[in-house]
């Protein structure tokens, strides 16, 4: 049985770059980490004093919306860490 012939394939090169490569700047988000643990640090306070003082304090008009006020500094500092590299 005859062999068959055997193609040899050229060598991948890429194609010429037209531009050059952008270096990435870096901000300075130093603030970042201290305003996402003091959102959550303040948030966790508010829920801890509502139960404590029986719904007297932080805000007593809120009744019991103030357990969602508390819920948003939380959920506030949860969007701040999304800014943190």
């Amino acid at each position: 049985m005859p062999k068959s012939r055997i193609r040899k394939k050229a060598d991948y090169t890429p194609p010429p770059a037209a531009k050059q490569a952008t270096a990435i700047r870096l901000t300075n988000r130093s603030w970042v980490a201290p305003v996402m643990l003091a959102l959550f640090a303040i948030g966790l306070a508010w829920i801890v004093v509502f139960f404590v003082t029986d719904g007297t304090m932080p805000v007593e008009s809120l009744r019991n919306w103030n357990v969602a006020v508390g819920f948003g500094f939380i959920a506030a500092g949860f969007a701040v860490s999304t800014q943190w590299k």
